[in-house]
């Protein structure tokens, strides 16, 4: 059953993010993950919108898991410590 990564990001250092974004766009190619969304315009329904969402598309929660915890992930997840904060989680589609 599919599973997504659902990602809402506040980029706090646009420079250093840059290096995040080269590391986990390698991470993402390298794990086939298939980017259902990554920093497009958002409308805000109810709530605050977040300033930027990222949905990536999983073949299985253990996928998701497997890309999350992979070297080419952490990688990009050390390049991001201090220029971002970020809520991640994984959620399982129907």
């Amino acid at each position: 059953m599919a599973a997504y990564i659902i990602a809402n990001v506040d980029v706090t250092d646009p420079e250093q993010y840059k290096a995040y974004q080269q590391l986990s766009t390698h991470a993402m190619k390298t794990h086939n993950v298939t980017v259902l969304a990554r920093g497009g315009e958002t409308l805000a329904l109810e709530g605050n919108a977040p300033k930027r969402t990222v949905i990536l598309k999983f073949e299985t929660m253990e996928a998701a898991e497997a890309f999350y915890n992979s070297p080419e992930y952490l990688a990009a997840r050390q390049a991001r410590e201090g220029a971002a904060h970020m809520t991640m989680y994984v959620v399982q589609g129907v």
